[in-house]
């Protein structure tokens, strides 16, 4: 008699990972809006703001830049999963993927497939628009393109597993959308990714930003784009790779709590 063998929760998260980037490359209005939208503020703020800084070849645009090419992948996973997971909740599709014998995890694993993949085409786009139009340099030490990988991974599963914790706190995705900008907005202003250099922001808005995980992405990004002279422009006077990588482990794990305590699969609570 043969026994039939299941696929396991990761190769069924993986199929599950390939129908979500199918649906969200059919619709073709929030690609362009996913990947436009941070491109578009980087150029208008970045043209707006551009000039010589105190340190010798490096610009306020490129300090910029580096900032937002960071926030972009908070756009691509925080905003994106906050809204997609409760429009998913919404339509009721949640409630029949939750009635199939699919495993929960691999809904989780999809997501994040999703997630993967829209953030690494969203920081190419972002850098690709930074080289041409600010002269932002890529990394030739390969320590620094490590580090980019590091908080690169970090950054998304920590944002993402936020969004899924967020996306209960919406009754419908209208109601995700509005909380979810709300707080990336507010989260720019203070995290110093539209203020360049960080160090003319008040000290209290940074030291709120510094228990999210933006501001930290930010200064992630930062330490791999820019020369190490810049360094003086961080409130800290240091790239405190360390601390980024403890504060971002810490929001991966939170998050991960926070999504499992919070997360429903239909809107009765």
């Amino acid at each position: 008699m043969t026994t039939l063998t299941l696929p396991g929760p990761l190769s069924l998260g993986l199929a599950r990972g390939g129908t979500e980037l199918r649906q969200f490359f059919r619709h073709k209005e929030q690609v362009v809006f996913t990947f436009s939208l941070p491109a578009v503020l980087m150029i208008l703020l970045g043209s707006i703001l551009d000039g010589p800084t105190k340190f010798d070849g490096v610009t306020s645009g490129q300090v910029l830049a580096a900032g937002m090419i960071g926030s972009g992948i908070v756009s691509t996973s925080f905003n994106s999963i906050a809204t997609g997971v409760s429009a998913d909740r919404e339509t009721g599709a949640l409630k029949r993927l939750r009635g199939t014998p699919m495993p929960p995890a691999s809904y989780f694993v999809g997501k994040m497939v999703l997630v993967a993949v829209s953030s690494l085409a969203q920081t190419v786009l972002m850098a690709t628009v930074a080289v041409l139009l600010f002269g932002l340099k890529l990394p030739s030490d390969p320590a620094k393109w490590l580090t980019l990988l590091w908080v690169f991974a970090l950054g998304i599963v920590s944002c993402t597993l936020l969004g899924i914790a967020v996306s209960s706190l919406a009754k419908s995705a209208t109601g995700a959308v509005a909380i979810v900008q709300m707080l990336y907005l507010v989260l720019q202003f203070i995290s110093g990714v539209f203020v360049s250099p960080i160090t003319n922001l008040p000290k209290v808005m940074v030291y709120i930003a510094s228990f999210f995980p933006l501001k930290w992405i930010c200064q992630g990004f930062r330490s791999v784009f820019l020369p190490d002279g810049a360094v003086r422009m961080e409130m800290a006077g240091a790239w405190e790779l360390p601390r980024v990588a403890l504060v971002l482990g810490i929001w991966c794990v939170a998050g991960a709590v926070l999504a499992r305590l919070t997360f429903r699969w239909t809107d009765t609570k």
